[in-house]
């Protein structure tokens, strides 16, 4: 008789749940200072919290289809209606269908590194392969290299993945390259997590009229500060969405955040409120860490920033450890282009910020 994991399909045993360490430790110690995960320092505004009360009230009835708030993100970007618009329990979930709509074991997705770990989580669960193409880390800038993924192409490729702005490098790729990756006619997907800080302007959202394989995904857990609600959505031509919407579970996003996420999308001024701040507080972390001698800052357009201290003699898992002493959890960065001195900083509150830099500069200074 066969044991229960022999019926396991093959490509799913080497993988564990995942967890992530630096949340567990903020959530078991309260009193820590949370700048590691890219998270909003600003609590929900009014009138997000009165949709929060209201339909938590609601909570015995299960959800509908989002018609209401798939509309008003369908306006926001200019397109035709609700049907260009799917909506998941975070990106993660909407990552999750993508991969689930265009793969199958063998097939390969190809992301740009470093970037956003759920891509190969989600990939690694239906057995594909992920195929990662380095940027270029040349000055103090990580670039991309368009070049480099379009002929890593091959006859097995169905998603090629761009985060943009970048995470973690904060930074954009110009649209003449976005073009000539959707020239391919490749499932194209643009992550757009981190976009409203930049504006609108800076979206790929214009190629959906003209590329049918381009997707935008983007989410409430960054500029509007909704991590915890788990809100995503997708935009792409209404045939493909329809498509990939065969993949939803029924009900997939709950009552309270659906018409949260409506609250937060007509806030307008809360968003303007803190786009202005994360991005005087990123100035404010640059200038601040640019004064190390030996300290990379690579500028971003997001609201992190992704350090090298190899310069300061100093590696960046010393730097994470020392602030950890001091309250502070800021973000590991595994070993690359030679060097051990990347880290992570997410902005914080003001006072947070100034902890922040100041600790840095003690402990880069010994």
């Amino acid at each position: 008789m066969k044991e229960v994991e022999d019926y396991f399909v093959p490509w799913l045993k080497e993988i564990k749940m995942y967890v992530s360490p630096h949340i567990e430790l903020a959530w078991r110690n309260q009193k820590l200072h949370r700048m590691m995960s890219n998270e909003n320092p600003n609590e929900p505004s009014e009138k997000v919290l009165e949709a929060i009360n209201k339909y938590a009230k609601r909570a015995n009835r299960y959800s509908d289809q989002g018609l209401v708030v798939r509309s008003k993100i369908a306006e926001l970007n200019s397109m035709q209606g609700p049907e260009n618009v799917m909506i998941g329990n975070g990106t993660s979930e909407i990552y999750d269908m993508m991969w689930r709509s265009f793969l199958q074991p063998g097939d390969e997705l190809i992301q740009h590194t470093p970037c956003f770990g759920i891509y190969k989580l989600r990939c690694a669960v239906l057995g594909g392969k992920l195929v990662s193409v380095p940027m270029i880390y040349q000055g103090k800038e990580l670039l991309f290299d368009p070049d480099a993924i379009i002929k890593t192409v091959t006859s097995k490729t169905k998603i090629i993945v761009i985060c943009n702005p970048n995470n973690p490098t904060g930074n954009f790729m110009d649209e003449k390259d976005f073009r000539r990756i959707a020239d391919l006619g490749i499932p194209f997907v643009v992550d757009e997590a981190y976009i409203e800080y930049s504006g609108y302007r800076k979206s790929m959202i214009k190629l959906i009229e003209e590329y049918k394989n381009v997707l935008i995904t983007r989410t409430l857990s960054k500029a509007y500060g909704l991590a915890g609600l788990r809100f995503g959505y997708m935009l792409g031509d209404k045939d493909v969405v329809a498509q990939i919407s065969a993949t939803l579970i029924p009900w997939n996003v709950g009552t309270i955040p659906m018409w949260t996420a409506l609250a937060a999308l007509e806030d307008t001024e809360a968003l303007e409120k803190r786009i202005k701040f994360n991005n005087a507080q990123i100035a404010f972390i640059e200038r601040g860490l640019n004064t190390i001698p030996g300290m990379t800052v690579l500028h971003s357009h997001g609201n992190f920033i992704l350090l090298d201290a190899k310069g300061t003699g100093k590696t960046g898992d010393e730097i994470v450890a020392y602030a950890q002493e001091k309250g502070i959890i800021l973000r590991p960065q595994n070993k690359m282009y030679g060097s051990n001195g990347f880290f992570r900083i997410t902005v914080g509150t003001e006072e947070e910020n100034k902890i922040a830099v100041e600790v840095i500069k003690k402990f880069c200074a010994k």
